[in-house]
């Protein structure tokens, strides 16, 4: 079984439901007691990396997950995972840095969404990721037009998430409205929503909606254990040869 490493704590909530998912999957897939073998750095969001997302310094950002990454590696770790989708902004930086597989949640998402056959999707997140290319270019390389999102929404979303999810507060009256904007998405022909923040899904359930809802933490989660357990399964499908 290979060593992952994963960047976290940007939040910690959002972290704490990979540890789940990655170690579910793990024990679903092997059996008996098995659990994944991770390393995790865990950044404080609030002075490690939302500091820097406040006074617009992205590259001060940068410097400290890429340093995460590289106490991860010397930690063993032989693969890395960013357990944020804003955190994606420092991904070919990261990648250019690190001489590891780091797994992007862009393209797993956009795997699994054209695998679908979905066409026209729409992006929630935070506003950077709302609004910029780090993780839109892998749906779009796929041919997965994103819908446009109007700016009122797209700074409610952003404001939920940062005032709210990431504190680990759900509030009623932002799940409600997240669903109406699911609802008025739907409305544009609009064939699926994105997670694209690993913390909505704390205030969006996925099997209650008027759409198909892809939760990009799950679905990076389920990427992460089939590499973790490649290795492994290459050896069984080798010793049946």
């Amino acid at each position: 079984m290979k060593k992952l490493g994963i960047v976290g704590g940007a939040s910690w909530n959002s972290t704490a439901l990979y540890y789940e998912h990655i170690n579910k999957g793990v024990a679903a897939r092997l059996g008996g007691l098995h659990s994944a073998r991770l390393v995790i750095e865990s950044l404080d969001c609030e002075d490690d990396y939302a500091a820097f997302h406040r006074r617009g310094d992205w590259a001060g950002g940068e410097k400290v997950v890429i340093e995460a990454c590289e106490r991860l590696r010397d930690a063993g770790a032989e693969g890395l995972i960013l357990t944020s989708n804003t955190m994606h902004k420092h991904y070919d930086a990261v990648a250019a840095a690190m001489e590891l597989p780091v797994l992007h949640i862009g393209e797993a998402a956009a795997e699994r969404i054209a695998a679908d056959g979905r066409r026209t999707v729409a992006l929630l997140g935070t506003r950077v990721t709302m609004t910029e290319p780090h993780v839109r270019r892998h749906f779009e390389a796929r041919g997965i037009k994103l819908a446009p999102i109007e700016e009122s929404w797209i700074g409610e979303v952003d404001r939920i998430i940062y005032e709210e999810l990431a504190a680990g507060r759900v509030v009623r009256e932002s799940q409600r409205k997240l669903k109406t904007l699911i609802t008025e998405l739907g409305k544009k022909r609009v064939e699926a929503i994105v997670l694209g923040c690993t913390e909505l899904v704390l205030a969006v359930d996925p099997r209650a909606n008027v759409l198909p809802v892809y939760d990009t933490t799950a679905i990076h989660a389920r990427k992460a254990v089939e590499w973790i357990l490649s290795d492994l399964e290459d050896g069984k499908i080798a010793a049946a040869a």
